[in-house]
């Protein structure tokens, strides 16, 4: 891809800014949508739960990627809390997909942020792109959210999305909060492990992510997990022989649905994706094994 001007909502995010890192380090431009007054040209401002974007900072953008939400794991699910992850996603793809759409000079690409949990509960089920939408509240989430980036496609941009499985980092996500449990010892499958858990390490998210920058002919969904899902269990025994310490502690299934609530469901649900489109299109996994993935982070 050579040298441009990209827009990227959610920099601060876990997958965002080391999208950011990659980027200014291959010397792209990157202009940061930001919530606060911009304090440089590298800012954008705007209000995603309200639907606005300073639309004339996205001018001479090439591309646009979206991967602002409220964090799906980050609180328990209260009814309160759903209306931010929702508002958060949707009106901020509803907004930035507008802005794209009127700009004179459109961006040739527009990667909109998406997530595995379009298909919900897969059981022992493998599920590619072709599979239909879950039922639930993310899997009701991720076609809304989807949707909302209509009127970019409508008016001729490319238009990509990257529904993401769990991502192995060791600065946030779900990880973020499993490494510092099983470097105490104090890890342990969740519920009974027999759920499948579909992965991937950050690199390859973010190398994932500039594939669909750069190539042209690439839009609509495509899975972003590594080739084999694993089971909880099968994970949390790779989690003990990297990090050389037992993994003696489950936590049962009540347990979790006392600590978590609603969310519980998404921990202990099994989700069988995998990457087929991505695979197809000449995709190359740095770190396609759990393992790899694992002392990658």
């Amino acid at each position: 891809m050579e040298r441009t001007r990209i827009a990227v909502a959610g920099a601060s995010g876990l997958i965002g800014s080391a999208l950011v890192r990659s980027l200014t380090a291959d010397g792209h431009e990157v202009v940061r949508l930001v919530r606060h007054a911009p304090r440089s040209e590298a800012e954008v401002r705007w209000d995603p739960e309200r639907g606005r974007v300073d639309a004339a900072g996205l001018a001479g953008c090439s591309a646009v990627v979206n991967l602002a939400g409220a964090g799906v794991g980050d609180h328990r699910w209260t009814d309160a809390y759903k209306r931010r992850i929702h508002d958060s996603r949707v009106h901020g793809t509803a907004a930035l997909a507008k802005a794209v759409a009127a700009l004179d000079e459109r961006p040739r690409v527009f990667v909109n942020g998406s997530a595995m949990g379009y298909y919900g509960e897969t059981g022992e089920r493998v599920v590619d792109e072709s599979a239909p939408a879950g039922r639930g509240f993310l899997p009701e989430l991720c076609v809304e959210w989807e949707a909302a980036a209509e009127p970019a496609r409508a008016a001729g941009v490319r238009t990509a999305f990257p529904r993401t499985g769990l991502v192995v980092a060791r600065g946030g996500g779900a990880w973020g909060r499993l490494f510092p449990l099983f470097r105490a010892g104090l890890g342990g499958r969740m519920g009974d492990g027999r759920q499948y858990w579909s992965y991937i390490a950050l690199h390859d998210e973010v190398a994932a992510i500039r594939h669909l920058l750069d190539r042209d002919d690439l839009s609509g969904p495509f899975n972003l997990t590594a080739p084999e899902p694993l089971t909880n269990r099968e994970i949390t025994a790779a989690m003990g022989r990297v990090l050389h310490r037992p993994t003696l502690f489950p936590v049962p299934a009540p347990v979790l649905r006392t600590v978590l609530g609603e969310m519980a469901g998404d921990v202990l649900g099994s989700a069988r994706v995998v990457p087929k489109r991505l695979l197809e299109s000449g995709f190359t996994f740095a770190f396609p094994g759990i393992e790899d993935a694992l002392r990658a982070a």
